[in-house]
């Protein structure tokens, strides 16, 4: 017999928001999320299209793995505690028990790790192909979210981790290049299961001024925010933090810095909170490195500069992933 749609929410979906008050078991067509005083919701929303966002090839618990702890690494960079969620589950074809209980596997793995709960969300078929949402749901003090657009003139641009390392990993998956063993599976597991920076997304409000995740590329987002608070941004290319991996790879940087699905959190911050942002990176065991400082806009530029070692402005070409 097919597996029909109730029964999928019923045997996979269902069990994913045990232990969550206010979703009934998914068996209601809404959740009633209590918001305890004195918090709001910070809510975001990130889809994933089959031959866009991931292939056929990555395997499903992979797949809602990446789907989850994307939508985790926006929370991050607000500086959100980690609530619930919704999905959206679009299928081209009638539903394949054995690639459910991969994915939800996934998620259920993820959930754990990171204390989140599935409160609800929809099933639906679609023709074109598999189609995933998920709406995370966070938890800030009241007016406590960290902006992107909220840097000063005079604060330094600093970014946690390592970029270009998923860029690598997704062009070795295409065959596009070579990576040594070793380098290659650490740039499969930056492609496929970023790690959210949530314990330093906590703790860097009241240090960082603003702050994103870095998913279509460090010098297309870096731009972002720049552009957002009225400023520009000047970036030192000595100072991009690389993995032994990316340095070894042989590609030019400023493919790394547009290749974006890096997720680290992109912040910004007056000098005085550096060595309080180094501490708190040093106590949640992630990298964290000043890259750049904001200028004023009529500093000259266009939102950005690149400079080289001899603090020369780089030609810059695609800045990051565009879908239009």
């Amino acid at each position: 017999m097919p597996l029909g749609e109730f029964d999928l929410i019923a045997h996979y979906l269902a069990p994913l928001s045990a232990g969550l008050p206010g979703a009934f078991s998914l068996t209601d067509d809404a959740a009633a999320l209590p918001v305890p005083p004195g918090h709001e919701l910070v809510v975001t929303t990130d889809a994933f299209i089959a031959g866009i966002h991931f292939l056929d090839t990555d395997g499903p618990g992979r797949i809602a793995q990446k789907l989850l702890r994307v939508n985790l690494s926006d929370l991050a960079a607000k500086g959100a505690t980690p609530y619930a969620y919704q999905l959206v589950l679009g299928l081209p074809a009638a539903p394949d028990a054995a690639w459910l209980a991969a994915f939800t596997a996934g998620l259920a793995e993820d959930q754990a790790r990171y204390g989140i709960r599935l409160s609800g969300g929809d099933t639906v078929r679609a023709p074109g192909g598999l189609m995933l949402s998920l709406t995370a749901l966070g938890l800030v003090p009241q007016g406590g979210m960290i902006r992107r657009s909220a840097a000063l003139a005079g604060d330094g641009l600093f970014v946690t981790g390592s970029i270009g390392d998923a860029w690598l990993g997704l062009q070795a998956k295409l065959g596009r290049l070579t990576l040594p063993e070793a380098a290659g599976a650490f740039c499969d597991t930056r492609l496929h299961l970023p790690e959210p920076r949530l314990g330093f997304g906590l703790g860097m409000r009241g240090l960082a001024r603003a702050a994103m995740d870095v998913s279509d590329g460090l010098l297309q987002d870096a731009g972002h925010m720049a552009r957002q608070a009225g400023l520009m941004v000047e970036i030192s290319a000595a100072d991009i933090p690389l993995s032994a991996a990316a340095l070894a790879a042989g590609q030019p940087l400023t493919n790394l810095l547009a290749g974006g699905d890096d997720y680290e959190i992109l912040l910004a911050a007056p000098p005085e909170a550096e060595a309080a942002l180094q501490s708190l990176a040093r106590d949640n065991a992630t990298q964290l490195t000043r890259i750049g400082r904001f200028l004023a806009a009529g500093e000259g530029g266009d939102g950005l500069r690149l400079l080289d070692a001899a603090g020369q402005p780089m030609l810059i070409g695609p800045r990051g992933y565009q879908h239009f």
